[in-house]
Order: C-alpha cells, then sequence, then structure tokens
C-alpha cells in the first residue's frame, strides 16, 4: 500500500512538473517573439522615411463614431471631429447612436447644431444592438458613400489634420487600412492609467511595428484607423462572432492579401479607464475576443499554402497572446506545491533549473521595453529609473489581473458566448457623480485576495519550512503577493 501511494505522489508530481515546464516554454517562446520584434522596431526607428504626397484629388471619407451611452464624452468627440481640416464636400460623419441613456438626445442635438452650421453629420439608430459595436459599423455601411471609412471610439481625440496624415498612404492601391498609434489623454491619473499606458506603448511601439517591417500578420485595433471601404466589403464586412471584430476583420482582410500600414508617428490621443471595473471590463473583452479568434483563425493560418513559416509562427503568437494570462496563472499556482517537490525528489534539479525561463523572458521583456519607454520619454539615468519602478508596478499588476483575464481566454476557447460589454467613459469628471462608475465589488476579488494570501504562504514556505531557500520563486511569490493583493485593494477601494 505504502508502494502504490509513493508511487501516485511520483506521478503526481511529474504532472506538476511538466505543466509547470510547459507552461514556461510558451512564455519563453513568446517572449522571443517579441525581441525579433524589437529587432525589427530599432531597424524601423532608424530608417528614414519618405512620406507620401497629398494626392492631388482628395477622395470622399465617411467618420464612422459607434456612440453607446457615452454622456461625458459626447460634446467633446463630436466637437473635435466637427473641426477636422477636410473639404465640407468630401466629408461625411456618421453618428453611430445605440445609446440607451440621455445620451441619444444629447447626440440628436449636438448633431442638429452642427448640420446648422453646414458640417456634413448625420445620426443614424437601431431598433436593436445586435451585432453591438460590429453590427453598428456594418449597419453605418451600408449608407456610408465614402471611399475610405475612418472609425474613432467615443473617447478619441484626433488632431484636426488627421485624415490629411493617413489618407496619402492609400496611394499604394494594396494597402486596406492605416492604423495610427494611440495616445494618453490621462497617463498620469493614477498608477493604474501608468500601468496600462505602458502596456499599450509597448503593443504600439515594439509589436505593431515589429510586425509591419516585417509584412507579417497585424491587427486595426477597432479606432484611430481608416479603412479602404472596398477592403472591408472584400474581406467579408463586419461580423459579431467575436468580441474583438477589429481583430477578426484585420485577419480576413490579409487572408485577402489586403496590406496594412502602421503610422508610428501619428498619434491620436484617447482616455485610459480610471476604475478597476472599467478596466477588468476592458480587459475581459480583450482576452476572450483574443482567445475566440484564435478558435476562428489558426486553423486557416496554419494550413495556408500563401504564408511563410514565419508568418505562420508569428500569427500563432499574435493570436495566442491573450493565452500568456492563462500559462501565467498556471506557473504561478503550480509554483507553491513545486516547493515541495524539489524538496521531496532531489533528483530532479536538472528539470526543476529550466524555471531560470521565467527570468531570461522577465529580462526579454525588460530590455524590450526599455527601448519602448526611451522612444516614448527619452533615455538618460533619470527616464531609466522611472522605467524600473514602471516596469515593476506593471509586472505585478499583470500577474494581479492573471485570474480574471485566464477565465475570459478560458471562455473564449470553450466558445462560451457573451455580450460586448462597454468600457465606460469618465473625461476625468468627478467619479462620486458619473453615472457609469457602479460601485460594486466584483466576485474576482475574494479570488485575487486567495491567491495573494496563497502566495503570502509560499514565501512562509521558502523561508520557515524548507530550509534552503529559493530565491527565486521567493521573488516570484513576492510579485504575486504584490499584484494580487494590489489589484484586489483597488477593487475594494473603489467599490466603498
Amino acid at each position: 500500500m505504502e508502494i502504490t501511494v509513493n508511487v501516485i505522489l511520483r506521478f503526481i508530481a511529474y504532472g506538476i512538473l511538466v505543466f509547470y515546464i510547459g507552461c514556461l516554454l510558451m512564455i519563453f517562446f513568446y517572449s522571443l517573439t517579441q525581441l525579433n520584434m524589437l529587432r525589427y522596431f530599432l531597424k524601423y526607428i532608424k530608417q528614414k522615411k519618405d512620406e507620401p504626397s497629398i494626392p492631388r484629388k482628395l477622395p470622399k471619407v465617411t467618420i464612422q463614431l459607434p456612440i453607446y451611452n457615452e454622456v461625458h464624452v459626447i460634446k467633446r468627440l463630436l466637437k473635435c471631429i466637427t473641426a477636422m481640416e477636410y473639404p465640407k464636400d468630401l466629408l461625411q460623419i456618421q453618428v453611430l447612436e445605440d445609446s440607451t441613456d440621455e445620451c441619444l438626445e444629447i447626440s440628436k442635438a449636438l448633431v442638429l447644431k452642427y448640420k446648422k452650421q453646414g458640417i456634413p453629420i448625420e445620426i443614424i439608430t437601431r431598433k436593436n444592438r445586435e451585432g453591438f459595436k460590429a453590427g453598428a459599423l456594418k449597419n453605418g455601411l451600408t449608407t456610408a458613400n465614402g471611399e475610405y471609412i475612418a472609425i474613432f471610439d467615443s473617447d478619441f481625440l484626433p488632431k484636426a489634420n488627421w485624415i490629411l496624415k493617413a489618407i496619402p498612404h492609400f496611394n499604394d492601391p494594396k494597402v486596406g487600412v492605416v492604423q495610427t498609434r494611440w495616445g494618453h489623454l490621462n497617463r498620469n491619473y493614477s498608477i493604474l492609467t501608468k500601468v496600462q499606458s505602458f502596456a499599450l506603448d509597448a503593443h504600439f511601439t515594439l509589436e505593431q511595428v515589429g510586425r509591419n517591417q516585417q509584412q507579417h500578420f497585424i491587427n486595426f485595433n477597432g479606432t484611430a484607423g481608416i479603412w479602404r471601404k472596398s477592403c472591408i466589403i472584400d474581406a467579408g464586412n463586419w461580423e459579431g462572432d467575436t468580441l474583438t471584430e477589429d481583430l477578426d476583420l484585420s485577419y480576413r482582410a490579409q487572408f485577402k492579401n489586403w496590406k496594412f500600414k502602421y503610422l508610428l508617428d501619428v498619434v491620436t490621443p484617447a482616455e485610459l479607464p480610471i476604475t478597476i471595473n472599467a478596466i477588468r471590463s476592458q480587459q475581459f473583452r480583450w482576452n476572450k475576443g483574443g482567445a475566440e479568434n484564435f478558435r476562428k483563425h489558426i486553423g486557416r493560418i496554419m494550413t495556408s499554402k500563401d504564408h511563410s513559416v514565419w508568418i505562420k509562427i508569428n500569427s500563432f503568437f499574435h493570436l495566442i497572446n491573450s493565452s500568456m494570462f492563462l500559462n501565467i496563472i498556471v506557473i504561478s499556482f503550480l509554483s507553491v506545491p513545486l516547493l515541495f517537490i524539489k524538496k521531496t525528489y532531489p533528483e530532479l534539479s536538472l528539470a526543476y533549473n529550466i524555471s531560470t525561463l521565467f527570468i531570461i523572458s522577465t529580462i526579454i521583456f525588460f530590455v524590450c521595453y526599455w527601448f519602448v519607454y526611451k522612444y516614448v520619454f527619452g533615455g538618460g539615468i533619470s527616464s531609466f529609473y522611472k522605467y524600473i519602478r514602471r516596469f515593476v508596478s506593471f509586472y505585478t499588476l499583470a500577474m494581479g489581473f492573471s485570474i480574471h483575464n485566464s477565465i475570459a481566454v478560458l471562455e473564449g476557447y470553450i466558445g462560451k458566448k457573451s455580450p460586448f460589454v462597454r468600457t465606460p467613459k469618465f473625461d476625468q469628471s468627478d467619479l462620486k457623480d458619473n453615472k457609469y462608475n457602479i460601485k460594486k465589488i466584483s466576485l474576482f476579488s475574494f479570488f485575487e485576495i486567495a491567491m495573494s494570501i496563497y502566495f503570502l504562504f509560499g514565501m512562509y514556505v521558502s523561508i520557515i519550512i524548507i530550509p534552503e531557500l529559493d530565491i527565486g520563486l521567493f521573488l516570484f511569490h513576492l510579485f504575486l503577493f504584490l499584484g494580487f493583493s494590489g489589484v484586489s485593494y483597488h477593487s475594494l477601494k473603489q467599490s466603498i
């Protein structure tokens, strides 16, 4: 009986080790793709850029503004869009109003006001929100008379010359999309917005530039970009079967051999979510949508005879991006029993050493994101010191969101459907008077508290129970403890 128990325990230990190593390898390989994109990013910023000339005959452009309950930002948005520097006779502004609150009447009044001023603006409403944002864009497209379709979410404020900056890049008839880089209106509002801007800067500099330079699949980011209308139609139009309709249409367009052009130096500022529940909502949609698109497109890209092995590899890690949270939560949870396994089965020491891959991956991310930070803010000792603090904050909070985002990823993989939940916009207004600031304690907060206690126990095990201090896992558990406790703290604080 004793032998049987020992065999079972050894089998469990081996199973934990295999899962642990598998997830570590996924994170490591993903970090290598980041390093590869860094190489192309650095190559791009050193290149001399020849800007295409503005065409003599400007095309007709339709601007689509998908709106859903945007009381706090609708006035700001329409003031910005109606001030665009583009011939009025070549412009069509569509306010795609799906609001169910007073925002609808505010929009109607504003549209009427601007119409009287000679602005080519119209409001389009629907009887239902079928397809959510994708449905609204598709519905607006039926009456869009522009050759090109510019899309802005309600919290984006493009500069007046934005269209004139983007349109010349369509001189190449194969270009179907021009995407601009997101800026951040409220980057320094709080630690939460600082961390969000840090992560988004990495995506919009390192990843988008790196992929575009290699002519690999990239994605339209849902807003602050402009489509050739014929590209949308050719790709099959907007579909609402995933929560990230932008990523979905991007892949379908590139399957049709349309080119994407990414403009690093054209920045379109926007508002970052300022409450923990708003961040959760946005993160859940992005990560679940990413997993849904993996299911939808991975088979087609991997079996394609028109794309190279390198494009397939890059697309795999592009589409599986959100799954990194799932890998993090797996290695995090297994790392505590791994301490006991290491003590019980020292003969597996060689296998344990593979955990150094996480350290290597972290170093790779640290190096890659430093170049991003330096590009945005400049270099120097002072900047590097600020970067270290920002990176640590980002890394810990990313770990803290891992359980929430992992649930989103799993739902996406199993095909569980959920509605498109809008991320509330605040325009930095007083949260006490903001109707969209719903104060409720998320169920995830209790899981996050439990996880913070769990990793506090992991640190205790490393120091007290096991004599041989594993400094690597101790630091790992410290980051996890800080991440989960930090996220749960902000969640509870904003719910009171």
